[in-house]
């Protein structure tokens, strides 16, 4: 793919993604023979390890799991491709690597993986969904021989225009190979745009539902694949909540009829994890209405209340300065402020004992950090 074709598909990926019914019956099964059945969606893309982000939860104290990763981009690589591939979305990649064209890194760019992860605030039940971070949460119950688990994957979410909304709901319908009945607002939008759509689009590769569909007790709202995975990660939807192919097929055999979902909005979270204390931001919603002293205050006075941490003035900067960042990475606060290394970091390719030293990183980080700033003053002039 050229550096053109990869900015041509930038650009459609907003305007093609956005295929999600907001009324009540947005879709069917093929089990009454309908429609007929779909072509399989990939499940991964060109043979690179597909991640799956699962952590068993023994203690309820963590809420910080998984480690932050740095890799070397291949030639051929863009974000989308490495964020499939890593069980990343595409947002959270740009954001953790400023600086870093996203569709041409180039062979031997240093890359941070955000894959640690900062559970948010709510309770471990079911499905939970963090739409400032585009990631969902599905808890597994503990059993007599088995502690509780949690996967994480990343999520598509709404438009600016179609927000996804907050609140709980509850999973009340499930299909395999939908059809997809186009909402008379989505028709009238793609016809004025020059890309007609009809009222109902079959199961196969050009319905934007995917061959999973998970419906919600919030009327019109879905958790559903994609034939377009390149947009997960990202504000494409008209308000449905879109996953890769493979893990909504994950999600939708785990999560039966009933299965209780929460959906939040917390651009800053906080956790635990062996006794250190982390914070991550990430990059206020657009039409988020809070506005971010609101929104730094809300967050200090819930941290001060759960966690009992940054109770002074200059712990309200560090927050501050993090929500300006909005890298979504997980940092590490000591009694000393801010600790901007990530404390381990490896790539998944390698065996442990092949993981570089704190030292190492440092230094990696560091001298990334340089390149940045360099790359940065040179557009300045």
């Amino acid at each position: 793919m050229t550096h053109m074709q990869r900015l041509l598909v930038a650009t459609l990926i907003v305007s093609v993604l956005s295929g999600c019914s907001l009324m009540r019956e947005g879709f069917s099964s093929r089990a009454g023979g309908a429609v007929p059945a779909s072509e399989p969606v990939p499940a991964v893309f060109d043979g690179q390890p597909r991640v799956v982000h699962e952590f068993d939860i023994g203690d309820d104290a963590q809420t910080v799991f998984g480690n932050v990763q740095i890799i070397e981009a291949r030639d051929s690589d863009t974000f989308s491709d490495i964020a499939r591939s890593y069980g990343l979305g595409y947002d959270e990649l740009v954001n953790a690597n400023p600086g870093v064209d996203p569709w041409l890194p180039g062979a031997g760019t240093r890359i941070v993986l955000p894959t640690q992860f900062v559970l948010p605030e709510a309770e471990r039940r079911g499905i939970v969904l963090n739409i400032a971070a585009k990631r969902l949460y599905y808890f597994v119950p503990a059993t007599d021989s088995e502690p509780g688990r949690v996967l994480t994957y990343p999520i598509g979410i709404g438009r600016v225009g179609w927000a996804t909304p907050t609140g709980s709901a509850e999973i009340i319908a499930k299909a395999v190979d939908p059809a997809w009945y186009v909402p008379a607002s989505v028709r009238k939008e793609h016809r004025e745009a020059g890309d007609p759509l009809p009222a109902v689009v079959p199961p196969g590769p050009n319905n934007p539902l995917g061959r999973h569909v998970l419906k919600l007790d919030m009327p019109g709202y879905l958790l559903h694949g994609t034939n377009q995975p390149y947009g997960v990660g990202m504000r494409v939807s008209h308000g449905c909540v879109r996953l890769y192919p493979e893990d909504i097929e994950a999600l939708y055999a785990m999560a039966g009829l009933g299965t209780h979902v929460t959906i939040v909005n917390q651009p800053i979270v906080a956790g635990w994890r062996d006794r250190e204390f982390y914070l991550a931001a990430y990059p206020r919603l657009e039409d988020d209405a809070r506005d971010e002293q609101t929104l730094l205050a809300e967050s200090l006075a819930a941290i001060q209340d759960r966690h009992f941490m940054l109770r002074g003035e200059s712990d309200g900067q560090v927050l501050a300065e993090l929500l300006a960042s909005g890298s979504g990475v997980a940092t590490a606060v000591t009694d000393a402020g801010l600790t901007t290394k990530p404390l381990y970091v490896r790539n998944v390719a390698a065996p442990p004992q092949d993981a570089p030293s704190r030292e190492e990183i440092a230094e990696l980080l560091d001298e990334m950090m340089r390149e940045t700033d360099a790359a940065t003053a040179a557009g300045a002039q």
